[in-house]
């Protein structure tokens, strides 16, 4: 019986793809059935626990049609991605606290964009985007659309498996981790629209969930609902945190504290960081100071004067000339001489001595 019913629904999302690009979701098992015995015994109704239907919702739509794209590229309202580097615990204390605003005038379209936009200008709606993130073992009809696929739910913690038809889509929903209709009570009122188109496709945002807890989720915060699930409640609370102070809104009084108490069993989890902050830009390195202006060279020292050269010597003096008697035979021939009374003499051959140099006037 299982089997054939599985079989119908597979047969039912192939066959009809108009129909079942309607819905988007989990595997439902059969209802029981009762055995035929030979005696016959009296009717009996078999007792079941009610089960609250599974449908999608405003915070939870089926995908399109068709994928469209968004005028603008997305926006939020941090600076860039440094706002959530950081623990979510330290994040949170970022946040201003004051009471909700009301919800006059929240519309799911007109105020967030058509469901499911291609923000991402990836060539597929964001559910189909989230589906393909989240599931494993995952079975697409064209580039886009997900048939097929499991994952270990957070919310519950169960394994889930996914079987695209119109009975068993919105078993598996994608969950807006802070409802649009609380994030228009928290700011976002104040958000341009595309920065609200960009909060209700965010990945940060979104998580393939139960559609039961889903919607018994609604548009809750933290202080009035948390995961079955206790191990994946810090990650949670830490998404809600990072998806606030992303698009600049407020936690209400109850919500704080709601999430401060799960945050304090787990103070390091880490905040996230949306794909669409903008990169933290580095600063331009600041320029090189100029080089100083090289020192002017000293003047090299002036050479110092030569000193004067010594004066020369006074020249002996002339030796006295040698005193001779005229007549007398003298040698060498040329050397001269004077008298006692100082006539000059010279020494040579005269007429009157041809043959020997004797001492006469010059």
């Amino acid at each position: 019986m299982a089997i054939g019913l599985v079989a119908t629904l597979v047969g039912g999302s192939l066959a009809g793809s108009a129909r079942a690009a309607q819905s988007d979701a989990a595997f439902a098992p059969p209802a029981p059935t009762a055995s035929a015995t030979s005696t016959p015994t009296p009717a009996t109704t078999p007792t079941t626990s009610p089960t609250p239907s599974v449908a999608f919702t405003d915070e939870a739509p089926v995908d399109p049609a068709s994928v469209t794209e968004p005028e603008r590229r997305p926006e939020v309202a941090v600076a860039d991605s440094s706002v959530t580097d950081r623990t979510a615990l330290a994040l949170l204390a970022t946040i201003p606290v004051k009471g909700k605003a009301p919800k006059t005038g929240y519309d799911r379209t007109g105020d967030f964009g058509t469901a499911w936009l291609d923000v991402d200008r990836n060539g597929c709606d964001t559910r189909n985007d989230i589906l393909a993130r989240d599931l494993h073992d995952i079975v697409r009809s064209g580039p886009c659309r997900v048939l097929t696929g499991s994952f270990t739910e957070p919310y519950t913690g169960k394994a889930v498996h996914f079987l695209r038809g119109n009975d068993t889509s919105a078993l598996v929903q994608i969950d807006h981790v802070v409802a649009l209709s609380n994030a228009w009570q928290t700011g976002a009122q104040k958000l341009s629209e595309a920065q609200r188109i960009s909060l209700a496709n965010d990945p940060l945002n979104l998580l393939a969930a139960d559609g039961r807890a889903n919607m018994q989720k609604g548009d809750g915060d933290a202080a009035t609902w948390l995961p079955a699930a206790k191990s994946f409640r810090c990650a949670y609370v830490a998404r809600q945190v990072s998806v606030k102070a992303t698009y600049g809104l407020w936690v209400a009084p109850a919500e704080h504290d709601a999430i401060a108490r799960v945050l304090s069993s787990c103070p390091k989890q880490p905040a996230l960081t949306s794909a669409f902050a903008p990169a933290v830009v580095a600063p331009a390195p600041a320029p090189a100071p100029a080089p100083a202006p090289a020192p002017a060279p000293k003047p090299a020292p002036a050479p110092a004067p030569a000193p004067a050269p010594a004066p020369a010597p006074a020249p002996a003096p002339a030796p006295a000339p040698k005193t001779v008697h005229p007549g007398s035979f003298c040698a060498p021939s040329g050397a001269t001489g004077v008298t006692t009374k100082g006539t000059a003499m010279v020494c040579g051959t005269t007429a009157n001595s041809p043959d020997r140099a004797r001492w006469h006037k010059q």
